[in-house]
């Protein structure tokens, strides 16, 4: 990413430059792709789609809930902001093309900060391969924390798009990309361990996007991407197909190998800091018997499982399918039995406990 350079804009607040001064800004901070032909400036972007499709998402991340400012720079912001929507659209089989930003802010927000998150932004819409995606519009607003809408556009580039409902019996169920690495990452930002090498996972995910093209290209017959926990989103898959997933934590056991020095890591922190808040442990979760795994990475092993925001990708595909290194097998589809019919089981059983985020229950989604 080049150098951000500080100007005298960058030394006002959002108050200071006004709406359309910051239009002007951003124009000048986010240039356009190859695809863009009306870009940041008029009513409407216009894209190129030489597909005739165009797939399309929309994200919020919102102050508070999904970043702190104090734990968060603007440019962690702008990544994530960015890999929220970009990962949904390759988990469909797209290529990520252009992006559409809402932005709300307090009038006293600085400048630099936009700045920075438009940095951010344009950051990671580049680790998009071939000609890359860009922010070609949006909308300004004032507000008393820090608001951003994402509206992602993608290409199918003459594939049919994966859905989350074609999951058969007899499909093997992978993955690509990291488990539980967001959800560390958070835990030790609650220990107040910011410098560990894990926390960058939960500040600036980096979803393998050309792993969703790949596993459209590769028949994968259902897809989604790792936002919410790995077992709540393959419950999705597992009940718009009306089947039964049947994951092996021996599979597992390679993604838990990162996690392994983290609980022990959280405890010293609880022990060496009077008066903290123990940081949360994965441990409190009530853990299946998982007699292929040790002890350690049965602890671990629920932020694998129910951890969200790594943005990794998941997927079926038909038995006997050729899978690149990065994928790998963790499980296996089945038919659903009557009761209690669609779902995911771990080495055969239900877990009992929470199986990833849901925004409008307790915090937790149950499977």
């Amino acid at each position: 990413m080049a150098e951000v350079i500080i100007t005298g804009a960058d030394r006002q607040t959002l108050g200071e430059l006004g709406e359309f001064g910051l239009i002007a800004e951003l124009r000048n901070w986010l240039p356009p792709n190859s695809r863009t032909l009306v870009g940041i400036g008029d009513d409407a972007a216009v894209l190129a789609t030489p597909d005739g499709r165009v797939v399309a998402t929309t994200d919020f991340l919102i102050e508070g809930r999904h970043f702190r400012r104090d734990w968060s720079s603007a440019t962690d912001v702008g990544h994530k902001a960015a890999a929220r929507s970009l990962a949904d659209l390759a988990a469909m089989g797209a290529v990520p093309s252009a992006l559409l930003v809402a932005l709300a802010g307090p009038a006293d927000l600085p400048v630099s900060w936009a700045r920075e998150l438009a940095a951010g932004l344009a950051a990671e819409c580049l680790r998009v391969e071939g000609p890359g995606a860009s922010v070609i519009g949006g909308d300004t607003a004032r507000a008393d924390s820090v608001l951003l809408a994402v509206t992602g556009l993608g290409d199918l580039e003459g594939r049919a798009p994966v859905r989350r409902s074609g999951a058969t019996p007899g499909d093997v169920v992978a993955v690509a990309g990291p488990l539980g690495h967001a959800a560390a990452g958070l835990a030790l930002l609650s220990a107040g361990i910011p410098d560990h090498r894990l926390v960058s996972a939960q500040l600036r995910p980096a979803p393998p996007y050309d792993a969703g093209p790949e596993a459209a290209e590769l028949g994968a017959s259902a897809m989604i991407d790792v936002s919410d926990g790995l077992l709540a989103d393959l419950g999705h898959i597992a009940a718009a197909s009306g089947v039964l997933i049947d994951l092996r934590s021996a599979a597992l056991a390679p993604a838990t190998a990162p996690l392994l020095a983290v609980p022990a890591e959280l405890r010293h922190a609880s022990s060496t800091r009077t008066g903290r808040i123990p940081a949360p442990s994965p441990t409190t979760s009530p853990q299946p018997e998982s007699p292929e795994l040790d002890a350690q990475q049965r602890d671990v092993l629920p932020w694998v499982l129910t951890g969200g925001e790594d943005h990794s990708f998941a997927a079926t595909f038909p038995p006997g399918a050729r899978l690149p290194s990065r994928w790998t097998v963790i499980g296996t589809v089945r038919p659903a039995p009557g009761k209690p019919g669609p779902g995911v089981v771990v080495d055969g059983q239900r877990w009992l406990a929470s199986g990833g985020w849901d925004h409008f229950t307790a915090g937790q989604a149950q499977q």
